[in-house]
């Protein structure tokens, strides 16, 4: 399942608008969000900011059109099924785990490397 190409700018807020210019510091840019769940999800669009290990969750970047929220939530507890990696969402995310999520971008960019360094690709069964 390919994943969501929803892209939106996340604008810094008025505060650190506000120090950078106090300080003399230049402008913040707004930073480019880009949606994790898979492809055809419901509800909003959603990126991981950053996470806090101590307390399990993450500050996730929520957005539905130009307006985004930032919301801490506990990561998905599901495990895939070789038990090796736990799914890299929010808890109730409304699609599939990622580890059934493809970035279509990075797939070409792995089948372009893969025909230019045939020697460095995966093999089946490898």
């Amino acid at each position: 399942m390919d994943q969501c190409t929803a892209v939106t700018l996340l604008p810094p807020p008025d505060f650190v608008i506000r120090l950078a210019a106090a300080g003399g510091g230049s402008r913040p840019e707004a930073g480019h969000l880009l949606c994790e769940l898979a492809a055809d999800h419901d509800g909003d669009h959603a990126m991981a900011l950053w996470d806090d290990d101590t307390n399990r969750t993450a500050v996730w970047a929520r957005w539905r059109g130009e307006r985004a929220t930032l919301a801490e939530l506990a990561w998905c507890g599901a495990v895939e099924p070789r038990g090796e990696d736990a799914c890299g969402l929010f808890a109730a995310h409304p699609s599939a785990h990622d580890w059934d999520i493809t970035d279509p971008t990075l797939a070409a960019v792995d089948a372009v490397l893969a025909g230019e360094y045939p020697h460095l690709a995966p093999r089946d069964g490898a």
